[in-house]
Parts: C-alpha cells; structure tokens; sequence
C-alpha cells in the first residue's frame, strides 16, 4: 500500500543513490575527442558464468524488440544510449530494448492506465510507492515470475539476498525482480556536524528519542533563527512495530509474536507521543510543524537534528549534496520490511508478447556490468568518462542529456564507482545487507479488499489525527484517546480481524 510514511522514506533513499549513481556530474561543454562511442568487451571479458547461461547468444530469426517502462524525467538522449546497448544485447540474446520515461508525477498515474488498456509491453518499474507493485500483482497487471526465474534468471537468484525475493512474494509467488541494493530500512538521528563541533556535542550516547534531550536543550538555549529538531507533518517518533498497512495504527511487535495490535493502545507509543509534546513544548520544532507539507532545512543549513532512513555512506553523499558536513547515529537496528524489499523492482507485464527475452534481458541487467552500466550510465566517452578499471567520472551530457533514476534499473552492485566513492562501497553495502534481522511480517501482504470500505473510512480517520498526534503538537493523554475511539467507531476491529485471520493463514503456511 503506498503510504506518505514510506514513500518519504523511499524517496530519501532514492535521494541518496541518485547523488551516488547519477546525479554527480554537473557543469556544461562536450565530452572530449577520440571515439565517444564505448565498444562492448570481448567476448573472454563478458563471458556469462554458467548460472548466466540463458544469456548465450540465440542467433536465429529477428530480433524481438522488448519495451521496458520507467519511471524518471524523460532524458534527451534516452535512445541514443539504448540505440548502443541493443547492438550488444543483440548479440547476446537476440532482443533490442526501447526505455521510455514517464515522469516523476505522472507514473503512478499513467502506468495503470497503460496496464488496463492492454497495451503491449515487457517490463516496467514497479514498487511499494509507485504503480504498486502488490496491488497490481493482484490485480494480474504482471506475470508470476517464478518459472521464468528458475529457466532463464538463475544469474538474479544467484546475486540476491534470499530476503529480497521472500518479501517480493505476494501469496507466494514472485511478480518482479527486486533491485540489489540496500536491503533493511534503519533510522538514524542526523546532526548539522558545524553545530555539534561549536558547543562540542558528543552523540556516541545517543539511540532513544529521549537520549536527544540534552542536545536540543543546549541548542535551544545557545542559538537564535535555528529550527532545533526539524521535519515536517509526516515525521514520527520511532514506531517499534511492523505495521500491516502503513495507513492503519496496526502492526505486529519488532520482537514478534502472535497477535496483531492496535500501536495506539501501547505503552511504547505513549511514551514516545509524551516526549514529542514535551520537545514541541520545549519550542524545539516548527511552530506549525502538523500542517507543514515540506521542509527546506537541508537547503538553508539551518538546523540542528531530525530523523532519516539511511544506507551505506549516507553521510558522505548526504554532506556532498547539502554542501555542509552532515553526520548520523542509529536510532534503531536494521530490519528487512516488505516496503524495504519491494522498494525497487522490475516486473514482466502480463501483456509481454516476449515474456523469455524480457527475463532474459533481467538477467543480463542484474549480472552483466556492461549492461547495467550503460542503461545507468550511459555511453562511455559521451556521458562519463573512466579514470580507473572499475571507476568513473561523469561528463556534462550526463546531467544535461542522460540522468536517469540509478535506484531503479537493478543490480547497483555491479556498477562503476564515482570518481569519490570510496574503494570499498559495495563492500559495506554487502555487510549493511547482512547485518540485518528480517521483519516479523516479512513475505505477509493482507488482502484488503474485504474490507475495502472499512479501510477507506479508517484512512480518513488517520488523517485527522496522525500529523497532531506524532508531531507532539497536542496533548496524547487526550488526544490519543479520541482518536482511538474514532477508529474503533469507523471499523477498525473488524480490519483487524480480518488481518488476524489472513496472517494467521499465511503463518501456519510458513
């Protein structure tokens, strides 16, 4: 279900991975002499490991045109680069690839409708936030990958953490290749580092929310025009619960357990509701925080400390974009959620007339690096240049022709570093990946459809109350309560039993 929560969290990752896979080069003019077009390797430089296998060259008849939808703003030179890479792909499983863009805003919008019209086409981004991947599934938008993985995609299985494709399972089967990336969501405090190193903060101590305190205060009192804890109506205190549908105050304990339950009635979310009321009492946030729709604190500098979702050497492209030194704490451990997982992905679409050559083609974009880079780079010597075997810098035409959304086209494991990426980035990204617990409803997607109604109403409800509530802009002690009643009066217990009863289903499967 695409929910605020998540897709500001998504898009902050998107965030990250655009500044380090896409969006480094800036500045304007050609891209130098000799020949700006990139060879493709030799053969003994591309050669497919024997899980890759279906990738072999099929040699017979024309080749099949594949059409692959993706979400970004539409690029200039989207099909001269594609133009290159289908001599390769050609070569190598008989298929050409056409990338068209839709934009940012218009994605979610227009996919459906190309879906539902029946328009043929192979492959398409789909996630938790945009085209909803879930829901779609259901609806019999994209096709059940399952035997296609095992026949032609050996190479995807072989480069994922099992845990992307056990939360890709939507009623236990597959319907799109999750993207090798940062695998868990984790949350982090984030400080403006000029601050900390004026009045010599130490932030080794802090996790909780209320481990902060002494920080905003010293803050509070020692600086004048600074937002001192910053965000906007969609922050939270930290939710130690795995929601079932972000919309709805229901979830499951991170430390597991049988029973669904309503968060608001939990001592730990008081808890945290009473410390964001004290620190909004305390004028550390926005006076008008519960309506603010965004915050431009990154971009003025000023500001002290807030919550994010990280990943692997976020700091550094974090501190990169900002132009100031930005640096982060744990605020909690890194979980896989379903949402984490299904992030990113890449779905056959159930209208594919060359559902073969579309996993064929998967599997080259998440195993073979001279595919993956050039869809997420472009051409070498006209969109970036290389200045080491495995590094690279970006030319001019990158930003201004051929700037694509680097989160989204796959395999990120397999593709150059930037000219300041440290040598062992995919090294961390690897043991960030491994670090991580798996969610207590990790491969469980409730159904709403039952209860679409109820849920409708609910949501509602949840709009009232939430900004208010999570923000500390009222008082929990009273206004939790009106909000619990409200949800219950709205069908909130029927939901949860229904809930109850399909994750009971799905756990005695398991």
């Amino acid at each position: 279900m695409v929910q605020k929560a998540r897709k500001s969290w998504l898009m902050s990752l998107a965030l990250v991975l655009l500044i380090g896979l896409t969006l480094a080069g800036c500045g304007s003019g050609g891209a130098g002499g000799g020949d700006p077009v990139a060879q493709p390797p030799q053969a003994e430089e591309s050669k497919p490991s024997e899980a890759a296998a279906p990738q072999e060259k099929s040699g017979k008849g024309e080749p099949v045109e594949l059409i692959w939808y993706m979400i970004g703003t539409p690029q200039k030179d989207t099909d001269k680069v594609f133009e290159e890479l289908s001599k390769y792909t050609k070569e190598k499983i008989n298929v050409t690839v056409k990338m068209k863009l839709l934009d940012w805003g218009d994605y979610d919008t227009k996919m459906p409708v190309i879906a539902a019209s029946g328009e043929p086409f192979d492959i398409a981004f789909t996630c938790s936030w945009a085209f909803n991947y879930v829901n779609n599934s259901r609806k019999g938008a994209f096709l059940e990958l399952n035997e296609l993985l095992d026949q032609y995609g050996q190479g995807i299985k072989d480069a994922l953490h099992p845990a992307f494709l056990e939360g890709a399972k939507v009623d236990g089967k597959i319907y799109a290749v999750p993207t090798n990336k940062e695998l868990p969501a984790q949350n982090v405090w984030r400080f403006n580092q000029q601050l900390l190193e004026k009045y010599d903060l130490d932030i080794s101590g802090v996790k909780s929310l209320e481990s902060l305190e002494p920080l905003l205060k010293t803050i509070k009192e020692k600086e004048k025009g600074i937002v001192v804890y910053a965000g906007d109506k969609n922050i939270k205190p930290i939710i130690p619960f795995d929601l079932v549908d972000e919309s709805l105050p229901v979830g499951m304990p991170l430390g597991g357990g049988e029973k669904l339950v309503n968060i608001l009635e939990t001592p730990e979310m008081m808890q945290a509701f009473e410390t964001m009321h004290k620190y909004y009492n305390a004028g550390y946030m926005a006076k008008d925080i519960a309506t603010l729709t965004s915050s431009d604190h990154d971009k003025t500098g000023k500001w002290f400390a807030d919550k994010a979702n990280t990943a692997p050497l976020a700091d550094n492209l974090w501190s990169a974009s900002y132009g100031y030194k930005v640096v982060s704490t744990p605020a909690d451990d890194p979980l896989v959620y379903n949402w984490s997982v299904t992030g990113s992905m890449n779905a056959i679409s159930a209208t594919s007339e060359h559902p073969v050559e579309a996993m064929k083609f998967l599997n080259l974009l998440n195993t073979d690096p001279y595919v993956r880079n050039m869809v997420g780079y472009g051409i070498e010597g006209v969109h970036y240049k290389k200045i080491g075997e495995n590094r690279i810098e970006l030319l001019p035409a990158s930003t201004e022709s051929y700037a694509v959304p680097g989160f989204a086209l796959g395999n990120v494991m397999i593709t150059y570093l930037q000219k300041d990426d440290p040598d062992n980035k995919w090294e961390e990204y690897e043991k960030f990946n491994n670090s991580a617990q798996n969610a207590p409803l990790l491969g469980f997607n409730f159904d709403p459809t039952p209860v679409q109604n109820e849920i409708a109403a609910l949501r509602n409800v949840k709009e009232e109350f939430y900004p208010p509530i999570m923000t500390g802009t009222v008082d929990p002690t009273k206004a939790v309560p009106q909000a619990i009643e409200k949800f219950n009066a709205n069908g909130l217990a029927k939901v949860m039993e229904e809930m109850q009863r399909q994750y009971d289903e799905w756990k005695a499967k398991q």
